[in-house]
């Protein structure tokens, strides 16, 4: 495949957009991860809700770096959705900006079975046209330049 191609993007699902949750899914659009973070006490929530899960603050969305490291994985290889192709990681990511502030997300642009526990990550964007709304869906890559992701591989 050349290098100039773009890749494959799997089919999927996402939730219906809110005020609490448009942020993290629409704001990929300038290349940058968006998390909310309580403005009472701080807590980072990175799956987006209408309040702080611990004290009931407002939370608003932050940038944040858009690198980490794998913290856990599982290599799928039972086709759910047969427009997603297997195997493919699912993977907890722990971000930079703090120990306590991990994302759901998939491990892309490496062989599944080089992905590993400490693996240096950074945020890539999936475009998405929906029903309702375009959709940047973040996804992770192993960090550095295109030579560093081939080793992976």
């Amino acid at each position: 495949m050349s290098d100039n191609a773009a890749p494959v993007v799997p089919a999927r699902i996402f939730p219906e957009l809110s005020e609490h949750n448009r942020m993290f899914w629409t704001g990929g659009a300038d290349g940058r991860l968006h998390i909310t973070r309580c403005t009472r006490c701080g807590l980072w929530v990175s799956r987006p809700a209408e309040d702080c899960p611990d004290c009931g603050g407002a939370l608003e969305p932050r940038l944040v770096s858009g690198r980490g490291t794998v913290y856990t994985y599982t290599v799928n290889h039972q086709p759910f959705n047969p427009a997603v192709p297997v195997p493919y990681v699912i993977a907890i990511v722990e971000l930079d900006e703090s120990s306590e502030l991990r994302i759901a997300t998939n491990i892309v642009d490496c062989e599944p079975d080089s992905v590993h526990v400490g693996l240096p990550v950074e945020v890539r964007f999936e475009y998405h046209d929906t029903d309702d709304a375009v959709v940047y869906a973040p996804v992770f890559v192993p960090q550095g330049n295109r030579e560093a992701r081939a080793q992976c591989r």
